[in-house]
């Protein structure tokens, strides 16, 4: 019995794992945008393999297939750091009656947030092999 409660909470850790892995293959980036693409290798069912569907399908004025990828995040950092430090009083010898309490501190926090967009265009040939691509990151 104990084997098969240890065998499922492995099991329950490792399918969040697999999750994870599977997000982080199809995440857009400038970097895996110039190591997945190569121009008359990489075929669309690689494409969406590494980054998903694309957020637009279209073709272009001369009739090749376009696919557009638009991504944005927002990460968000908050510190906080300080102190605090009370004091409370009861009763019993304090000389307040009813008790009653005395505190003082500090406290300092601090948040930043940045955006991030990730633009991608790609062009097929008649094959479905990518004929080119551009492109396009920016953080502010």
């Amino acid at each position: 019995m104990i084997r098969a409660i240890v065998t499922t909470a492995i099991m329950a850790v490792m399918v969040p794992a697999q999750a994870v892995a599977k997000e982080e293959k199809n995440s857009l980036t400038h970097g895996m945008v110039q190591m997945t693409i190569k121009v008359g290798a990489t075929t669309q069912a690689e494409v969406i393999e590494a980054f998903g569907a694309p957020n637009i399908t279209t073709l272009d004025g001369s009739g090749q297939e376009m696919w557009v990828y638009d991504r944005h995040a927002t990460v968000s950092y908050d510190k906080s750091s300080g102190f605090s430090i009370g004091m409370l009083l009861g009763a019993g010898g304090s000389g307040v009656a009813g008790g009653g309490g005395l505190g003082f501190g500090s406290s300092k926090s601090q948040s930043s947030q940045s955006s991030r967009q990730m633009t991608l265009i790609i062009k097929f040939d008649s094959g479905k092999v990518v004929s080119d691509f551009r492109s396009r990151s920016s953080s502010f």
